[in-house]
C-alpha cells in the first residue's frame, strides 16, 4: 500500500536512518544529574548558537514554552502576544493552568507594532487591572502561515518591552524557518530576547525534544520549573543525538521545504477558488481558506483528501493547513495540490 502524502505538520517526520545510527550511538548518562554528555553537548552547542549564556533541553514544545511563562511572570500577571499565538491557541489553556496568567491577543497576521504593544500594557497604577509583565513573540508565526516577524519589527517592540519593564520571550519553535528564510544567523534573531525556546521536531525532522536559552540565571530558574512539570529526563542522550545530527545535516536544507511550500500554494491556487495570499507563504506552512460559496468546508476537504491519499489539517471551519517537510519531495507536493484542487472544484 502506498503511504500517504502527509501535511499536516513538519512533526509527523521519522527519524533517517543515519539519525537512527546516531541514536543507537550517543553515550548516555543521567540528565536529571547533569550527567549526560550528548545533552550537555547539545545544550552548550545550542546556547552558542542563539548567543545566550546557558540551555536547557525540554521533552516538548508546549512544556518549554510553559516552562518560560513560570519563569518570566507570576499569577495574576498578563502577557501580550500576537493574535492566535501558539501559547493562546494550541496548549490547552496552559498559561492559565500552569503559570496562571492570562494572554492578551494584539496584531494581526502574525504581527503586531511596538505602538500596540504600548497600547496594550496596563497601568501599573490602577489597582483592578492585571499586570503587564511580559510580551512574547511566535517567529515563525503557525496560524499566519509560517510567516516569518521582520527583524526591524522585533527589534521596536522588544525595545519598548524594555522602556516599560517588560520581559521578553521569543517562541522559536520554528526560528530554523525564520533564519533559513530572512537569511538573519540564529543568535541575532535571538538576541532581543531574554528567553528563547526552539524545537528540534519542527522542521529538522528529530523525533522529540525543544530547548529553552537565556542568562545562567533564568536557566537555572526554568530548570527549577521544568523538574516540577515533569520535564527532566534520565538517559536524554538519544533524542540529544537526534537533534544535534538535524542540526548537522537538516538545518542547511531548510529551503527546499520552503520552495515545496511556494510550488504548492501556487498550484492549488491556480487550480482552486480559494482564499490564498501568497505573501505569506514564507516558509514550509500554508494555510488557505475555502470560500463559503464552496460546498466543501474544511473537515470535509479533510476527509476527502484522506480518502485519496493526502493528509492535511482542519484549521478551522473552513481554514485548512499544509506543512511541506523532509519526509515529501516536490512531487508529492504538487500531486497533493492536484488533489485538493479537484475535490475543491469537482
Amino acid at each position: 500500500m502506498t503511504a500517504p502524502i502527509d501535511l499536516r505538520s513538519d512533526t509527523v517526520t521519522r527519524p533517517t536512518d543515519a539519525m537512527r545510527a546516531v541514536m543507537a550511538a550517543a553515550p548516555v548518562g543521567d540528565d536529571q544529574y547533569g550527567e549526560d554528555p550528548s545533552t550537555n553537548r547539545l545544550q552548550a552547542r545550542m546556547a552558542e548558537m542563539l548567543g545566550k549564556e546557558a540551555a536547557l533541553w525540554l521533552p516538548t514544545g508546549t512544556m518549554a514554552n510553559q516552562v518560560a511563562l513560570r519563569t518570566l511572570t507570576r499569577p495574576g500577571d498578563e502577557v501580550v502576544a500576537c493574535r492566535e499565538s501558539h501559547a493562546a491557541w494550541h496548549e490547552l489553556g496552559g498559561a492559565a493552568a500552569n503559570a496562571g496568567v492570562q494572554i492578551h491577543e494584539i496584531g494581526q497576521d502574525g504581527v503586531f507594532s511596538a505602538d500596540e504593544l504600548r497600547c496594550a500594557t496596563k497601568p501599573r497604577n490602577f489597582a483592578i487591572f492585571p499586570t503587564t509583565t511580559l510580551v512574547e513573540i511566535e517567529n515563525t508565526h503557525n496560524r499566519a502561515g509560517g510567516v516569518v516577524v521582520p527583524q526591524d519589527v522585533v527589534l521596536s517592540v522588544c525595545a519598548v518591552a524594555r522602556e516599560l519593564g517588560l520581559a521578553t520571550f521569543l517562541d522559536g519553535a520554528r526560528l530554523w524557518n525564520a533564519s533559513a528564510a530572512s537569511g538573519i544567523a540564529l543568535d541575532t534573531l535571538a538576541a532581543p530576547f531574554d528567553l528563547v525556546a526552539v524545537a528540534f521536531s519542527k522542521g529538522l525532522g528529530a523525533p522529540g525534544g525543544s530547548l529553552l536559552a537565556g542568562s545562567k540565571a533564568l536557566i537555572a530558574a526554568a530548570d527549577r520549573h521544568r523538574r516540577r512539570m515533569g520535564g527532566a529526563m534520565r538517559q536524554n542522550g538519544i533524542f540529544s543525538a537526534a537533534a544535534l545530527h538535524a542540526i548537522d545535516h537538516h538545518l542547511e536544507r531548510l529551503p527546499e521545504d520552503h520552495a515545496n511550500a511556494r510550488a504548492f500554494a501556487e498550484q492549488l491556487l491556480a487550480g482552486a477558488p480559494i482564499q490564498l495570499d501568497l505573501s505569506t507563504v514564507q516558509t514550509n506552512i500554508v494555510v488557505f481558506h475555502i470560500p463559503a460559496a464552496l460546498p466543501l468546508d474544511a473537515q470535509n476537504l479533510s476527509t476527502l483528501a484522506r480518502e485519496r491519499g493526502v493528509l492535511v489539517n482542519a484549521f478551522g471551519p473552513r481554514t485548512v493547513r499544509a506543512v511541506t517537510h523532509l519526509d515529501v519531495d516536490r512531487t508529492q507536493c504538487l500531486h497533493a495540490a492536484g488533489v485538493l484542487a479537484a475535490l475543491l472544484t469537482r
